[in-house]
């Protein structure tokens, strides 16, 4: 399987099942509409008078004969490998735990998946035997994997920011008798930041996300406290202080929603930039049609045109000397994640678990309330198996539209979540998500790609 597209006027080739990127001329482009294997030795004189009207018959001759000889190496046209690691996949060990330790929240931001936080169950917060249970689960599910994840997630986590130290503290007791070695996430919104929690936050914390969707006017817009007033004030000048006091051995990123009120998101990213935020993530909403922020197919254009637009701003950083990191565009295409990785993503139910406050078990945070996908209880001492094995085998060639796409080693099948809720089934893919992601791949190959041209040079 190959995919050819054009982009900021490059003609661009990937070969799916090898993951291989080449920049190609005009004659390559067309010929790749005209040929597929198997080949002939030589090339079919039908080809040669169609293109022929364009090219140089002798130069079409010899376009023919170096895809061949591509193909022949095994370069173009290759075969899928991967498959048979599907087929053979089993269930993993979990090595990766979203904590809920609130349900509640300081903002109610009118896009939130999680019901304004309290994922429409009700206002609550995780007690600490909770959460010690939480991480006990963990360590016994995880094998003999040795490093562990927790996100600290809500709702907003600030609000039950003493139980929050009280987890890590225990966690970091049971490290050495089990073996074990916690690496603690917390994703907040910044409002309740004061100068304690960043200090412990930048000393436990791998990595921290804050929650900011760019521009004062957009951010404001729906991202309001209880009373309807909006949190852009507060919260970047404590992201600020944050970041600087952070150093340079720690992770963090700000991550922002946009909608269809901001389809000039690349402004939002910029905006980000010169607040001094240089590790970003702004990503599209997923919601019902129905309402008024929500993206539908009739922005997919315009949306198309942004990140092109995002694309030829983050270069012109770049080739300025300066950094900037936006998340949806990294890419490594000289050797990728795992072929595990790229059939079955980020493990969501298999390898990653959600904890809600009282105790219930999830696939991921997005499935928390949803009663059908409950895995079991830390109250009980339940984990349905028969449930996470569904997941385990839940991967590209189990997804009838992903297997036949061109993107599918880099999406890994999207995010199962939002193909249940939006598209009905985990094994269905959410179309809209999947046109948006594979415009996104589109200009990030392209920029790798050039990168590595311009260094060969």
């Amino acid at each position: 399987m190959i995919h050819k597209y054009k982009l900021a006027g490059y003609n661009v080739l990937l070969d799916v099942n090898s993951g291989g990127v080449h920049i190609i001329d005009d004659l390559s482009y067309d010929m790749l509409d005209n040929v597929q294997p198997p080949f002939e030795e030589s090339c079919p004189e039908s080809i040669i008078n169609k293109l022929g009207k364009v090219y140089d018959k002798q130069e079409i001759k010899e376009c023919y004969d170096e895809i061949v000889s591509l193909y022949n190496d095994k370069i173009l046209f290759s075969e899928d490998d991967y498959e048979k690691f599907a087929l053979t996949s089993v269930a993993s060990p979990i090595k990766a735990m979203c904590l809920h330790v609130s349900h509640d929240c300081n903002l109610r931001c009118k896009y939130c998946f999680a019901s304004t936080g309290d994922y429409k169950e009700g206002r609550m917060l995780m007690s600490l035997e909770t959460g010690k249970k939480a991480l006990d689960f963990l360590i016994e599910k995880s094998g003999d994997r040795k490093f562990l994840e927790v996100d600290f997630f809500g709702g907003e986590p600030t609000l039950n920011f003493d139980v929050v130290k009280q987890i890590v503290e225990y966690g970091r007791s049971r490290e050495a008798e089990a073996n074990k070695k916690f690496r603690f996430t917390i994703t907040t919104n910044g409002v309740l930041l004061n100068d304690d929690m960043i200090e412990f936050i930048n000393k436990e914390m791998n990595n921290v996300v804050l929650s900011i969707d760019g521009r004062k006017e957009v951010n404001d817009r729906l991202r309001v406290r209880v009373d309807g007033s909006g949190s852009y004030d507060r919260i970047v000048p404590n992201f600020k202080k944050l970041v600087a006091a952070r150093g340079n051995d720690k992770d963090w990123y700000v991550r922002g929603t946009y909608t269809k009120y901001n389809l000039d998101f690349s402004n939002d990213v910029m905006h980000l930039y010169e607040q001094g935020f240089d590790q970003i993530s702004v990503e599209p909403v997923m919601a019902d049609p129905k309402m008024p922020y929500a993206i539908t197919q009739a922005d997919l254009p315009a949306i198309f045109d942004e990140y092109e637009e995002l694309m030829k701003k983050i270069n012109e950083v770049r080739d300025a000397g300066k950094f900037i990191n936006f998340f949806h565009f990294m890419l490594d295409l000289d050797q990728g994640p795992c072929a595990i990785k790229r059939l079955r993503g980020c493990g969501c139910g298999n390898e990653y678990v959600a904890i809600a406050p009282n105790g219930e078990i999830y696939p991921c945070h997005q499935f928390v309330g949803i009663e059908d996908y409950k895995m079991g209880s830390l109250n009980d001492g339940s984990f349905n198996e028969e449930l996470k094995g569904k997941f385990a085998a839940a991967h590209v060639y189990s997804k009838p539209e992903c297997k036949k796409c061109w993107a599918k080693f880099y999406c890994s099948g999207g995010c199962n979540a939002n193909n249940y809720i939006y598209a009905g089934d985990i094994h269905n893919a959410y179309k809209l998500s999947c046109e948006i992601q594979k415009k996104r791949l589109e200009c990030a190959i392209l920029m790798k790609a050039v990168k590595m041209l311009d260094t060969a040079e």
